[in-house]
C-alpha cells in the first residue's frame, strides 16, 4: 500500500488545526487504498496551537508534529518539514484551509500518471484583488528575468515525490527557495489549477516585510539583472555626465562672461547620482545578504521536540 505524507506548516493556528485535520482524515477516507500520515510542523507558536496538536498527536498515532525553538521562517521551516516526510509522496499545504482539502485526490491521481511533482496553480482567489495584481505583476517580472522558469501563482502547495524530497535533503541550502528549486531542478512536473479560498479563521501572518524577503530571495537566487542594471545603467549615466561636461566647459570657455552655470544643475545632478548610488548598492546589499546567509550554512531549523516519529 502506498503512503502519502501530508505537511502542513503552522504558526498560530490554533482555529484551524484540528479541523483541518479531521478534513484530511475524511479525504483519505474516500481513497482507502492509500495509507498516510499527517505531519504538522510549527514554527513556535504564541497561541495553544502546540497544545491542540500535542493531543491530536495522542489520539492519532497517524498525526506526528515537529515543533522549532524558534521562529526560522516561513521558507525554512516547510522546507525542513518535507525532508522528514517518508511517505512515497508528500503532499504541502497551508493550515489555513487556502489550499482546498478537496484538491488531494486530485494531486494523488496526477502522481500516479508518473509526474514527480504535481503543483498547484492559483487560477482565481478571494484574496485582495489589489494584492492578487501586485503579486502577478511580481510573477511575470521575476519570469520574465530569470535563467530559470519560474511558475505563476504556485505557493508550494502540490505534490513531491519521494526521488525529489531525496534531492531536496541533499541540496544543503541554509536559504532555500522552494517554488525556484521545483522550476529549476528539472523533475517531471505538471499542473492543475484550483480556487484560492479565503482564511477560514484567524488572521494572515504576512506583511511587507515578510513578502519583501522572499520576493528578494527569488530575485536575488534567480536572476542577475540587479547588478546587470546597476552596471549598465551606471555606464550610460557616467557618459551622460562626461557628455554635459564637457558642453559647460566648452560654453563656459566660448561666453566666459555671459555663461553662468549656477548651482541648481549641481544640485540636480548631485542628488540624482546620489538618489542612484544609494538604490544600487541597496541591490548589492541584497545579493551580499544572501551570499552570507548561504556562506553561514545555518541549519535550516532547529527542533525543540517532535512527536509520533
Amino acid at each position: 500500500m502506498k503512503k502519502i505524507s501530508v505537511l502542513i506548516p503552522t504558526y498560530n493556528e490554533q482555529e484551524n488545526v484540528e479541523p483541518l485535520s479531521e478534513a484530511i482524515i475524511e479525504e483519505f477516507s474516500k481513497i482507502p487504498q492509500y495509507d498516510y500520515d499527517i505531519t504538522f510542523i510549527d514554527n513556535d507558536s504564541q497561541d495553544s496551537t502546540r497544545d491542540i496538536i500535542r493531543g491530536l498527536c495522542v489520539k492519532n498515532k497517524k498525526i506526528k508534529a515537529i515543533f522549532n525553538a524558534k521562529n526560522f521562517g516561513q521558507n525554512n521551516s516547510p522546507y525542513y518539514g518535507i525532508t522528514q516526510t517518508d511517505g512515497d509522496c508528500t503532499i504541502m499545504m497551508c493550515a489555513d484551509f487556502q489550499d482546498p482539502v478537496e484538491m488531494i485526490p486530485k494531486l494523488i491521481a496526477e502522481w500516479e500518471k508518473g509526474y514527480k511533482i504535481v503543483s498547484a496553480i492559483k487560477t482565481t482567489s478571494k484574496e485582495n484583488k489589489v494584492i492578487r495584481f501586485l503579486r502577478t505583476c511580481y510573477y511575470k517580472m521575476i519570469k520574465k528575468f530569470s535563467e530559470v522558469e519560474q511558475i505563476e501563482h504556485f505557493t508550494g502547495f502540490g505534490l513531491y515525490d519521494k526521488s525529489f524530497v531525496e534531492v531536496m535533503k541533499n541540496l544543503g541550502d541554509p536559504t532555500p527557495f522552494l517554488r525556484g528549486i521545483v522550476a529549476e531542478l528539472g523533475f517531471r512536473r505538471t499542473e492543475i489549477p484550483y480556487e484560492q479560498q479565503r482564511r477560514r479563521a484567524g488572521k494572515t501572518h504576512n506583511n511587507f516585510f515578510t513578502l519583501y524577503d522572499i520576493a528578494m530571495l527569488s530575485f536575488t537566487s534567480y536572476t542577475k539583472v540587479g547588478l546587470r542594471l546597476a552596471t549598465f545603467v551606471g555606464g550610460i549615466v557616467s557618459l551622460f555626465s562626461f557628455i554635459i561636461a564637457i558642453v559647460y566647459l566648452v560654453l563656459k570657455l566660448i561666453y566666459w562672461d555671459r555663461f553662468v552655470a549656477g548651482t541648481a544643475p549641481i544640485l540636480i545632478g548631485m542628488f540624482f547620482l546620489g538618489s542612484l548610488q544609494l538604490l544600487f548598492l541597496g541591490f548589492m546589499g541584497e545579493y551580499i545578504l544572501s551570499m552570507n546567509q548561504r556562506i553561514m550554512n545555518r541549519p535550516l531549523v532547529v527542533e525543540e521536540e517532535r512527536i509520533n516519529f
